[in-house]
């Protein structure tokens, strides 16, 4: 936190912390007046919001298929092989990405062109940077996401699957009605840190798939920072820059803590 008030300085190594000349919000002033500042802010709530409305759910879901399924060797199997992407690191994940989308070489264009199709250069493209980007992040974290459901749904009293199956409730039935409402207390405290960084998209992955082509669309708030502030060496304008990242992260983590505990109690604090 002492660290904070480089944002509001101009800071030099010399000067140090303290000893920077004291600029006030200028460094804020010429974000929020660059050209970039709208480019910026659009591209990373969507990639965010798009994030969370496609990785957010299916862990869930998964969740509940598993947990419904009958055989526990079947169950093993299936959190095994939905588990393993989890521990691939972004770097090979990204080289992954690469490889299998390749315009000449990769397996993707290679299946297009023998069904009659034309390849397309999807990692240079900008219109499928972010399907690339949400789909493999989904592909990536379903499994190890699924674990803390998979916890919750095993606190479900068993009884009460059993009396709904008496009284001829089917299995999408109990699912709706017991597993879901099981898991709601749970489902809303995930989804509300969720929110609270919706301005924090992962700067690893974007960076390593971002190149010229893509750059309208993958350029983002965490890698505008990193090349201010680590190749340009502009360490207070990416200090401000990163400030007011998290302070709208804080603002949205409040309201959206606020309005599950208005709607039914279930919040954080």
């Amino acid at each position: 936190m002492y660290g904070i008030q480089i944002a509001f300085r101009d800071f030099t190594f010399q000067g140090g912390i303290t000893g920077s000349e004291w600029v006030g919000m200028k460094w804020f002033n010429y974000f929020f007046g660059s050209p970039l500042f709208g480019t910026l802010l659009k591209n990373t709530l969507i990639l965010s919001i798009y994030s969370i409305a496609a990785t957010f759910p299916a862990p869930i879901i998964l969740a509940l298929m598993i947990h419904n399924v009958p055989g526990n060797a079947f169950k093993r199997v299936i959190q095994t092989v939905t588990y393993l992407p989890n521990f691939i690191s972004t770097v090979v994940l990204v080289g992954m990405i690469q490889c299998f989308f390749s315009l000449n070489s990769g397996f993707i264009n290679t299946l297009i062109e023998s069904l009659g199709g034309v390849a397309q250069n999807f990692i240079g493209m900008p219109q499928y940077f972010r399907h690339l980007y949400v789909w493999t992040g989904v592909w990536q974290g379903m499994g190890w996401n699924s674990i803390v459901f998979m916890a919750a749904l095993s606190g479900v009293d068993p009884e009460l699957h059993e009396a709904a199956k008496i009284d001829g409730a089917g299995k999408l039935q109990r699912i709706w009605h017991i597993d879901l409402p099981g898991i709601l207390p749970t489902i809303q405290i995930l989804f509300i840190l969720r929110v609270g960084s919706v301005m924090s998209v992962g700067f690893e992955k974007v960076f390593l798939m971002q190149n010229s082509l893509n750059n309208t669309v993958s350029e983002i708030i965490s890698t505008y920072v990193y090349k201010q502030g680590m190749l340009s060496m502009k360490y207070s304008y990416s200090a401000a820059i990163g400030l007011f990242n998290n302070i709208v992260n804080f603002i949205i983590l409040v309201l959206a803590n606020y309005i599950s505990k208005r709607l039914d109690g279930d919040s954080l604090w």
